[in-house]
């Protein structure tokens, strides 16, 4: 699979709309709809220097986004350190099992590294293809438990 890994910038939203109506058309389960609200929320990510502490790449196949990954940095006075959080990273299901999420897993901890960022926290996702992978990933350890807390 000859792909390409490109950082996700704004002139690449309509690319990454595609991927996510494909991914809907392949897996139906995603939880959000690709609504003008949606759309303007990521335009506007693009112009809020909150997000500057943001990573997302993107896997092109033949100039088709076919998946992405997205992680923030976080800052912690805890212990002075900066680690990051995997936030999402999906490879279209017709894409899966070739390498994309890998190339895309590489490519983000190779960023983080050159950030001098040396520890990357991912919330794994509930099923099975999902657990698959994230216990497939060389120098990494299952260990806590996540928990999604809103803030009303």
């Amino acid at each position: 699979m000859e792909l390409e890994i490109q950082t996700y910038t704004k002139d690449r939203i309509p690319d990454v709309l595609n991927f996510e109506r494909r991914l809907r058309k392949e897996e139906n389960f995603w939880g959000w709809t690709i609504d003008q609200a949606y759309i303007s929320a990521v335009e506007r990510s693009f112009e809020d220097s909150s997000f500057d502490d943001s990573i997302s790449l993107l896997a092109y196949k033949n100039g088709t986004v076919i998946g992405r990954i997205d992680a923030s940095i976080i800052s912690s006075r805890f212990d002075g350190s900066k680690k990051a959080y995997l936030d999402w990273i999906c490879v279209i299901k017709s894409a899966r099992h070739q390498g994309a999420a890998q190339r895309l897993l590489e490519s983000l901890r190779q960023m983080l590294k050159d950030r001098h960022i040396d520890t990357l926290i991912a919330l794994t996702a509930a099923n099975d293809e999902a657990q698959r992978f994230y216990k497939s990933i060389p120098d990494s350890v299952m260990r806590d438990v996540g928990i999604w807390i809103s803030i009303k």
